[in-house]
C-alpha cells in the first residue's frame, strides 16, 4: 500500500503529492500577500520566516519526492499517446518549476550570506551568496516561475478534473486511494 505499482500510486507518492500541492498554493497565496505587507505591518517578518521555512521543507519532501519517483514503478499512463506525452511533459514540468522557484527563493534567502532559519529548528546554510544582484535576479525568476507553476498547476488539477468527470477514467481516484488503483 505504501509503494507504487504498475497499476497505481502507493500512499508514499500520494501524500508527497498532495502535501507538495497544498504546500505549493499556500506558498504563493503568502507570497503575494507579503508583497502587499509596508514595515510596520506585525506579519512584515513573520510572513516571510513562514514563507522560508515551508519552502525549504517543501524543497526537502521535492527532492524525497523525486528520489521516491526515481526508485519506484510508475504506474501505466492512460489515454492516447500524443496525450501521454502531455502528461510526461506537464509532470516534467511541474518538477521543474518547483525546483526553480525553491532553488531560487533560496537564493533570495541568503544573498547576503545569511543561512535560512527552518521555524528556528535548524539553519540551512548558505552555500550561494554574494553573487552580482543575486537577490534581484532570484526574485524575478522566482516570482516569474511562480506564476507559471501556478498556471502549470491548475491546467494539472483541470486535466485530473477533465479525466475524472468527462473521460470517468480512474486517474483521479488512483491519486486519492491507493486501494482503488487499477480498479475500472
Amino acid at each position: 500500500m505504501w509503494k507504487n505499482t504498475p497499476r497505481g500510486w502507493g500512499l508514499t507518492s500520494i501524500l508527497l503529492h498532495w502535501i507538495s500541492a497544498l504546500a505549493v498554493i499556500g506558498l504563493f497565496a503568502l507570497g503575494w500577500w507579503m508583497t502587499e505587507l509596508d514595515y510596520y505591518d506585525r506579519w512584515y517578518n513573520l510572513g516571510p520566516w513562514w514563507h522560508r521555512s515551508v519552502g525549504m521543507l517543501l524543497l526537502l519532501a521535492t527532492l524525497i519526492r523525486l528520489g521516491w519517483r526515481a526508485a519506484q514503478p510508475t504506474p501505466e499512463e492512460r489515454g492516447q499517446r500524443l496525450e501521454r506525452l502531455a502528461v510526461h511533459l506537464g509532470h516534467v514540468g511541474l518538477y521543474l518549476l518547483m525546483l526553480v522557484v525553491l532553488i531560487s527563493g533560496y537564493l533570495i534567502s541568503t544573498a547576503e550570506g545569511d543561512g535560512i532559519q527552518v521555524f528556528d529548528l535548524f539553519e540551512v546554510p548558505a552555500l550561494i551568496s554574494g553573487l552580482p544582484d543575486q537577490a534581484t535576479l532570484a526574485g524575478r525568476v522566482h516570482w516569474y516561475s511562480a506564476l507559471v507553476l501556478m498556471l502549470l498547476s491548475a491546467g494539472h488539477a483541470l486535466a485530473a478534473l477533465k479525466h475524472h468527470w468527462v473521460d470517468r477514467s480512474d486517474v483521479l481516484t488512483r491519486m486519492v486511494d491507493p486501494r482503488r488503483s487499477g480498479r475500472p
